[in-house]
């Protein structure tokens, strides 16, 4: 059952995943990847690793949503949506840091 009080982080990190290698950055893609693996692993310290990289995958989409906008401004196109959904996915990747809140999580992560 932790399985679903894991699954905004697991989406989250997929999510990030498919934006790297979107990108072309394989590694970084490949990384997101390998850090859903440490979920497997019952300690305190993967639960704050992963909730480091929710925040910087946060950082990272409110970037990506800046550097679009700024596209789009300099060739006339809209981006009202772009930010509205981005914008959702940020928020949705940052509250997902939040899972190890839960009771059942944080005794199975020790925290």
């Amino acid at each position: 059952m932790n399985i679903l009080r894991l699954l905004p982080a697991i989406f989250s990190l997929l999510l990030l995943s498919a934006h790297f290698s979107r990108a072309g950055l394989l590694i970084f893609s490949l990384l997101f990847l390998i850090v859903q693996l440490l979920l497997f692993i019952k300690r305190a310290w993967v639960a704050r690793l992963i909730q480091i990289v929710l925040i910087i995958g946060t950082i990272e989409w409110i970037r990506t949503i800046v550097n679009y906008v700024l596209e789009r401004q300099a060739i006339g196109e809209p981006y009202i949506r772009l930010v509205i959904i981005l914008g959702i996915v940020a928020l949705f990747t940052g509250l997902s840091a939040l899972v190890f809140k839960n009771q059942f999580l944080k005794e199975r992560y020790k925290l």
